[in-house]
């Protein structure tokens, strides 16, 4: 199991439990994900640190004073 954080712009996106698919991005050095559509986005990863699998589960939707996180769980 991994678990991901997203930084996410609006609430109510998404939601605990909720199944998510998440696109790579490809930069010059490092990679991306956002949680498809437009939900949110990943910090960057190193290639070998890429996430392998397409889909996750949000385990949860945390408020701080910088806006809004997704966490989510990867099967990896």
């Amino acid at each position: 199991m991994r678990t991901v954080e997203f930084k996410m712009e609006r609430p109510g996106l998404v939601k605990a439990g909720d199944v998510v698919n998440i696109i790579e991005r490809e930069g010059t050095s490092s990679y991306s994900y956002i949680i498809d559509p437009a939900v949110a986005m990943s910090g960057c990863f190193s290639a070998r640190d890429r996430i392998k699998s397409p889909t996750g589960v949000v385990k949860e939707v945390r408020e701080n004073s910088r806006g809004f996180y997704v966490v989510v769980d990867f099967d990896e």
